[in-house]
C-alpha cells in the first residue's frame, strides 16, 4: 500500500509547500495554470540544486580520499608501529598499504561524474525500477499540477463529504493544523537561509575547500532532525581530514558545529518555529524510522510535518477524552 499512496503523499506535500509561490503569482496577474507551472519549475528548480551540491561535494571529496590514504597509512604506521612492538605484534605495512590502496582504488571511483554513471548504469539494470521511478515522477508532477489549481476544489468537495455536525471540529482542526506547518515551514526556511550563511563564512574562515556547498548542504540537511547534523558534521569532518591532515581545522570545524548548534538550538528554532513539534528526542528519532519505513526518503523528510498533524489529532482526543462524562465519573 505504501507503493501507492506514497506519490500522492509526495504530490500533496510538495503542492502545500510550493502554493504560497503560487498564490504569489496569482497576486500579480499570472494566469493559474501557469502560475502552478512556475511554481513547479522553482521547485524541481531547487530539487536539481541540492543534487547539485552534493554532486559537487562528492566530486572533491572521491580523489582526495584515494590521494590521502597513502600518507594516513604511513602516519598511522608511525603512530602505531612503537606500540605494536611494545606487544611484539608485527604488521607488514608495505603488503598492508599496496592492498587497502588497491581495494579503494577498486570501489571508489575517479570522481563524482564516474560515480554517477557507474549509479544510473546500474539502476537501468533493473528495467522495473527505471519504469516504476518514472511512472513515480510523472504522477506525482501530474497530480501536484492539478492539486495547485484545484486546491480550493479539492477541500471544498472534502468538507461536503464530512457531516455537518462536525464540520466546525474539522474546520478548527484544520485550521489549526494548516497554522502549524505554515509556521513549520516558514520558519526552517529562515532557519535554513541563516545557517547556510554560518556554515559557509565558518567553513571558509577555516580554509575548507568547497566550504559555500558543505555550508548550504550542511542547512539544507537541518530539515532531518539529529542526522542531518551529524551528516554534515562527518561531512565536514572528513573533509578538513583529508585537507590538512589532524590538526587545529579539526578543532575549527568542531567549533563551528558546536557554534551553529547552539545559534540554532537555543535561538533559532524556538523563535522562528516555535518548539519544533513538542516531540521528545526518542518520538523523534521514531517518528523518522516510522515514516521512513512507510514512504522511504519523503517519509524521512516530511516525519515532523506529518508528527504535527498526529500531535494536534492527539491532543484533541485527548481533550474530549478527558471532558467526557466517562472519564470523570
Amino acid at each position: 500500500m505504501s507503493e501507492i499512496f506514497t506519490p500522492f503523499l509526495a504530490a500533496f506535500i510538495l503542492a502545500y509547500a510550493l502554493r504560497p509561490i503560487c498564490l504569489w503569482l496569482e497576486t500579480h496577474r499570472i494566469p493559474r495554470a501557469l502560475a502552478a507551472l512556475f511554481s513547479m519549475l522553482f521547485g524541481l528548480a531547487l530539487i536539481v540544486f541540492i543534487l547539485g551540491l552534493l554532486i559537487s561535494l562528492l566530486k572533491y571529496e572521491i580523489p582526495l580520499i584515494k590521494t590521502q590514504l597513502p600518507e594516513w597509512i604511513a602516519n598511522t604506521q608511525s603512530w602505531l608501529s612503537p606500540k605494536l612492538d611494545e606487544l611484539r605484534i608485527n604488521i607488514d605495512w608495505s603488503n598492508l598499504k599496496t592492498t587497502v590502496t588497491k581495494k579503494v582504488t577498486e570501489h571508489i571511483s575517479d570522481n563524482a561524474d564516474a560515480l554517477v554513471n557507474s549509479t544510473i548504469d546500474t539502476v537501468l539494470v533493473s528495467g522495473g525500477s527505471v519504469i516504476s521511478a518514472f511512472v513515480n515522477s510523472v504522477l506525482i508532477i501530474f497530480v501536484m499540477f492539478y492539486l495547485l489549481i484545484d486546491w480550493e476544489q479539492f477541500f471544498t468537495l472534502i468538507k461536503k463529504a464530512v457531516p455537518q455536525r462536525a464540520q466546525e471540529t474539522v474546520h478548527h482542526l484544520a485550521m489549526h493544523t494548516d497554522g502549524l506547518l505554515s509556521q513549520y515551514l516558514r520558519g526552517m526556511l529562515i532557519v535554513i537561509s541563516i545557517m547556510s550563511i554560518f556554515y559557509s563564512v565558518g567553513l571558509s574562515f577555516v580554509g575548507i575547500k568547497g566550504a559555500v556547498a558543505l555550508g548550504v548542504f550542511t542547512a539544507l540537511m537541518i530539515a532531518i532532525p539529529y542526522i542531518g547534523i551529524a551528516l554534515g558534521l562527518t561531512l565536514a569532518t572528513l573533509s578538513a581530514l583529508l585537507q590538512f591532515g589532524p590538526g587545529p581545522e579539526i578543532i575549527g570545524v568542531l567549533a563551528i558545529f558546536g557554534a551553529g548548534q547552539f545559534l540554532e538550538g537555543f535561538f533559532l528554532t524556538p523563535r522562528l518555529v516555535g518548539e519544533r513539534i513538542g516531540l521528545h528526542p526518542v518520538g523523534v528519532l521514531f517518528a523518522l524510522l516510522f515514516f521512513g519505513k512507510l514512504f522511504g526518503f519523503f517519509g524521512v523528510l516530511l516525519a515532523l510535518p506529518i508528527s504535527a498533524v498526529t500531535m494536534v489529532l492527539i491532543q484533541y482526543a485527548w481533550s474530549r477524552y478527558t471532558q467526557s462524562s466517562w472519564y470523570q465519573k
